[in-house]
């Protein structure tokens, strides 16, 4: 008995630990994979905001933004820049980079889109630009993640990746601000709503702008814009809902055509 229980043993053993290597081989295979991409998006990530030596502090953050095309020209979201057009600052509006001067980079307002919340900036600078997923193949359940810089420069220009899943692409319609804007080509996009897509991840302030990709393409798939909020703003915090949602890339890739070449 004693040795057909060491047959059966030794059987065992040879039969779960090649399984068992395998299977780790390929998390290993897959943590390999994830941190190289999400070293390759950190460094097409930037932070957009002002710069003016005469502010306290002289450098403000406003939120994030990412390379595409020919690497000088930064998505982001139109809320993001919004303040700093509405105060007449765009002289001091600034991009922020690692590999980039501690002042930042000037950059200048080529195109916009407030009903879809995106503009596209065209800095003096240039990094390496992220590839945008081709339309309508995103899925629920897709596996996604988002790069970006949350809480401004609390934690210093190092951006940081969050996880998650696409929970729902579902219609919406955006208030508009004011009731001057319901009029002209507005009144059409209310007749027609657009897909927003819903993620299953936190976000927190910081993040609007980040650029959301799948994972297992790398591809930009959408734009972080917003964040459901539980009760007050002040809450996102302390309190963040894990309902995320973010611009499909289409309406990047119109506005981006939109800009005369």
């Amino acid at each position: 008995m004693r040795v057909l229980s060491a047959i059966i043993t030794v059987l065992f053993l040879f039969s779960v630990f090649p399984a068992f290597a395998l299977e780790r081989a390929e998390l290993q295979a897959q943590d390999s994979y994830m941190a190289a991409l999400v070293s390759k998006v950190k460094s097409s990530t930037v932070s957009v905001g002002t710069y003016y030596y005469n502010d306290v502090p002289t450098t403000r953050f406003n939120g994030t933004g990412f390379a595409i095309g020919d690497g000088k020209r930064i998505v982001t979201n139109y809320h993001v820049i919004q303040p700093i057009i509405e105060k007449d600052r765009m002289f001091h509006l600034r991009i922020f980079h690692k590999e980039m001067p501690t002042k930042g980079v000037k950059a200048v307002l080529a195109a916009e889109d407030q009903f879809h919340d995106l503009a596209i900036l065209i800095m003096d600078g240039r990094v390496d630009p992220l590839p945008m997923a081709e339309d309508n193949t995103l899925k629920e359940g897709h596996r996604i993640a988002f790069t970006g810089y949350p809480i401004g420069f609390v934690l210093g220009l190092n951006s940081t990746t969050h996880t998650g899943i696409v929970s729902a692409i579902t219609p919406v319609i955006l208030p508009s601000p004011h009731a001057s804007l319901i009029k002209g080509a507005l009144v059409k996009h209310l007749e027609a709503p657009w897909d927003i897509i819903q993620i299953d991840a936190v976000a927190y302030p910081g993040n609007s702008g980040s650029p959301v990709y799948r994972i297992a393409t790398g591809e930009v798939v959408g734009v972080l814009n917003k964040v459901f909020v539980k009760g007050k703003k002040e809450h996102v915090l302390k309190e963040p809902s894990g309902l995320t949602y973010a611009v499909p890339v289409e309406f990047v890739r119109k506005l981006n055509n939109s800009i005369r070449k």
